[in-house]
C-alpha cells in the first residue's frame, strides 16, 4: 500500500465511559455557533469567531466534505446520557494519505473544559487513527501561549517537535505554532 485508503462507511461512532463520538450533523449548528462564536474558544484557533449560524454550517459542511473524500474525520463529542447535545468536536481533521500522517484538532465549550473530557475523547480518536485508519503518526499544532492544551498533549505522550517562527498568518500578524506528535504505538 502506497498511502492511506480509510473508509468511513458506515461513520464510525466512538464511545468511552462519559462519550459518544458520533458525526456531526446539521441540528449540530446552533451549539457550534455558540462554541466557534466564544471568544475564549477561539483565542488560540487562528480563525475568526462565528458572527452566523452560516458561518457555523460552513464547519458542518466542511467536516462533510472531508469525510466523503477521504481528507479527514470529525466527531461531536456528546455526554451519554445527552447524545443529541454536542459540546466540542474533535478529528483528524486533516489526513496525510502519503505520509501516513494525520493532523488532530479539537474544541470545547469552555462549561466543559478542565474535566477530563478532551484526554477522553482523544483517547477514543487516537485508538481509531491509529488501529482502523492505520495512521503512523498523528501531529496536533498548537499556539505557543495555549498551555492547557500543551499540557494535554504532553500528557497523553505527545512529543514537541518544532517551533516554527512566525509561520502563521491572521489578523495582521505572523504568529508562531508548536508542533507535537505522537508515533503509533505499535
Amino acid at each position: 500500500m502506497d498511502y492511506l485508503e480509510p473508509n468511513f462507511d458506515p461513520f464510525p461512532v466512538l464511545k468511552s465511559e462519559r462519550l459518544i463520538l458520533r458525526r456531526i450533523v446539521e441540528e449540530d449548528v446552533y451549539q457550534i455557533f455558540r462554541m466557534r462564536s466564544d471568544l475564549d474558544v477561539m483565542k488560540y484557533v487562528g480563525k475568526d469567531p462565528a458572527k452566523s449560524l452560516e458561518d457555523a454550517m460552513d464547519l458542518v459542511h466542511k467536516t462533510s466534505e472531508s469525510l466523503e473524500n477521504k481528507s479527514g474525520i470529525s466527531w461531536a463529542i456528546t455526554l451519554k446520557e445527552e447524545p443529541d447535545q454536542l459540546i466540542g468536536i474533535i478529528g483528524i481533521w486533516r489526513l496525510i494519505r502519503e505520509h501516513f500522517r494525520g493532523e488532530l484538532g479539537y474544541s470545547l465549550l469552555p462549561e466543559y473544559w478542565r474535566k477530563g473530557i478532551a484526554g477522553e475523547a482523544l483517547a477514543e480518536v487516537l485508538e481509531y487513527g491509529f488501529e482502523k485508519i492505520g495512521l503512523h503518526s498523528v501531529e496536533a499544532h498548537i499556539h505557543p501561549n495555549n498551555k492547557a492544551s500543551a499540557a494535554l498533549l504532553e500528557r497523553i505522550g505527545f512529543t514537541r517537535e518544532g517551533w516554527f517562527k512566525e509561520c502563521f498568518y491572521f489578523n495582521g500578524v505572523f504568529e508562531d505554532t508548536v508542533v507535537y506528535s505522537l508515533l503509533t504505538r505499535k
